[in-house]
């Protein structure tokens, strides 16, 4: 009778082999990541408590109502908070469309070719691009050339020109679409992983129930692909809050004593005339019926005074500089994107900056309530970030 080989059964209650080990570098992996949790946590609480200690009795109201001030007790963040609040808007209405358009086409829409990786291998390379070098850019794209009518095209308009000029050189236009530039592989990035993570199931039941692509994208896709966008995005915007070097190189203020709007009261100055990009007047004999509006007086362009009145009209020359005071409807025409773009600004990077190369102390003790209130709002909007993505996903229903 022939032996048969009968296999040995395995008790089901023996270990394997190697099980030891593997819940050894299970438990060590729970320990380093622990660790690593609480060096990070560590590390921003010593920073937030450095920061509050040196500079915490500093955020009073004056402080965040007030403007900068040679006097550090009298000096503020209004200039720069509400510059920076500008420039991060800019920012947010340039990237945002731009770079979810460029997501969803090189995912969707975009042939599998040479050119498409090529692009893509672009996207993924300016990611890691110093911000100085966009820095660079915008001083020789937007500040020397657009923002330079001369170095327009000669058959355009000159009003187009110079308006145009108007919009850009260090303004804040300048620094919302440079900053836009920087964040915008991060969007890019982030849009193409979030509509890569939407199963095929869904593309090809509602293209298979007669939806075109467009609509499949619209109403099946981006829906599903908002919360990994919404997060890449205020990542996005996070660094671009923070950035200091491109806006230097574009000429942002250190000391700004002014806002890019206009409130009630405020003196407004007004220059009569076609001025070039030295502050002359074009045409020096050129004169312009102006009707004054409050008691006080005008710098005429060889910087004499002459005092006029209200009600009454005077021919003023080209250059001359009328001094007015804002009222209300001038308060609401001034939060037109027309008006602030192309303003010179500051943001509170720029003056942390400036406080910190000042040798007094107490200037470092602002500097201090400035950047507190910098992390403050990166940690808000990070925590947004993670409120609209765990909303956004509980609307989702797989």
């Amino acid at each position: 009778m022939a032996a048969i080989d009968v296999q040995r059964v395995r008790d089901i209650a023996e270990q394997p082999p190697g099980l030891a080990a593997r819940k050894f570098k299970d438990r060590a992996f729970i320990f380093w990541g622990i660790v690593a949790t609480i060096i990070g946590l560590g590390t921003l609480v010593a920073l937030v408590s450095d920061l509050y200690m040196d500079g915490g009795h500093r955020l009073t109201p004056a402080f965040f109502f007030g403007f900068p001030s040679a006097n550090p007790a009298e000096a503020g963040i209004l200039s720069s908070w509400v510059g920076s609040l500008l420039v991060i808007l800019t920012t947010a209405l340039v990237a945002i469309p731009v770079g979810m358009l460029a997501g969803v086409y090189l995912e969707e829409y975009a042939p599998k070719n040479p050119m498409t990786s090529a692009i893509e291998i672009a996207v993924n390379n300016l990611a890691g691009v110093p911000s100085i070098l966009f820095g660079l850019m915008a001083v020789g794209i937007f500040v020397q050339f657009l923002g330079n009518p001369a170095r327009y095209f000669s058959f355009l308009p000159e009003g187009f020109r110079n308006a145009s000029a108007d919009l850009f050189g260090q303004s804040i236009l300048t620094a919302g679409i440079t900053l836009a530039l920087l964040i915008l592989p991060v969007v890019i990035v982030a849009t193409r992983e979030a509509v890569r993570g939407v199963p095929q199931e869904i593309r090809h039941a509602a293209l298979a129930v007669g939806a075109t692509k467009w609509q499949t994208t619209q109403h099946h896709v981006m829906p599903y692909a908002l919360p990994g966008v919404v997060t890449g995005v205020i990542i996005g915007i996070s660094r671009a809050l923070g950035e200091t070097a491109p806006l230097i190189m574009i000429g942002g203020l250190t000391f700004v004593a002014f806002l890019p709007i206009t409130l009630p009261g405020d003196s407004r100055f007004e220059t009569i005339g076609v001025l070039d990009q030295y502050g002359a007047a074009v045409d020096p004999t050129a004169t312009e019926s102006v009707r004054i509006t409050h008691d006080g007086v005008v710098v005429l362009p060889d910087f004499t005074e002459m005092p006029v009145q209200a009600g009454q009209t005077y021919d003023l020359p080209h250059g001359t500089t009328v001094q007015t005071v804002a009222d209300w409807g001038d308060a609401v025409a001034s939060w037109s994107p027309g008006h602030w773009l192309g303003s010179e600004f500051t943001v509170m990077p720029i003056q942390m900056f400036n406080w910190t190369s000042r040798p007094q102390a107490e200037f470092l003790e602002i500097a201090a309530a400035a950047g507190l209130v910098l992390l403050v709002i990166t940690l808000l909007m990070n925590g947004a970030a993670i409120w609209l993505r765990y909303r956004l996903r509980k609307s989702i229903k797989w």
